[in-house]
């Protein structure tokens, strides 16, 4: 789960990173000190969970859940126990208050966990694109667009109909980002299954490119061929 740390006291961030490096399915996307940084970064990035602070200058974390509607588990943490009725009846998911205990923490990002989770069980179909890190930008790329991924030592290249995008990710990233229309075919490639033109023997011959078959990969392969 991609997170968003918003609160303008770096020390009170630096204690939530801290909490998310330990947690193995949270990952620190984002972290700033206010809410016009956080707007533009929620508007642009595909983030999944946000921990928001309340008093910060410009914009407080109550007019932020006031001014917009989340679809993402929000999780106020404060040093103010006196907002937390009004910050519950804003739908937010839980309140922390500083300074946060560790199994705290761990409580209230195990319940954005299951609503992830869930979604992505009754909403599968809703990505149709994903955001990828390049070495000057965050790039959307559309999902049908992509014909195959390729390893490049520490990047992955992805080659779509009109263009190749090199990013800074690993293939086992790509691999769990991406949904079932993706299979990994060898080590250095993923393609798009609906893509594939014909296989000849270890080969896959997509838009004029040839793709190895790796051992361990093909019986999968074919297996999910056969349920298109």
């Amino acid at each position: 789960m991609n997170c968003l740390i918003v609160d303008d006291e770096p020390l009170a961030r630096s204690v939530i990173e801290q909490y998310v490096e330990k947690i193995p399915f949270l990952k620190k996307y984002r972290s700033c000190g206010n809410v016009l940084e956080a707007i533009e970064i929620l508007d642009t990035e595909p983030i999944d969970v946000l921990f928001l602070d309340i008093n910060m200058p410009e914009i407080t974390g109550i007019n932020f859940l006031k001014m917009r509607s989340f679809e993402i588990p929000v999780i106020i943490t404060t040093a103010y126990p006196d907002y937390a009725i009004e910050g519950y009846e804003l739908n937010i998911l839980d309140y922390l208050l500083k300074p946060i205990a560790f199994d705290r923490f761990l409580k209230a990002v195990t319940k954005a966990k299951e609503i992830w989770e869930q979604n992505r069980l009754t909403h599968p179909e809703q990505e149709t694109e994903i955001f990828v890190r390049t070495e000057r930008k965050l790039q959307k790329i559309n999902l049908k667009d992509i014909l195959y991924i390729e390893a490049l030592a520490d990047y992955v290249r992805i080659q779509c109909s009109n263009e190749k995008v090199t990013v800074l990710n690993t293939m086992k990233y790509m691999e769990e980002r991406l949904p079932a229309e993706f299979t990994r075919v060898h080590r250095s490639y993923i393609v798009r299954l609906d893509k594939i033109k014909f296989i000849e023997e270890d080969m896959i011959v997509m838009d004029q490119k040839l793709i190895p078959i790796g051992k361990s990969y093909r019986d999968n392969l074919i297996s999910q061929l056969n349920m298109l």
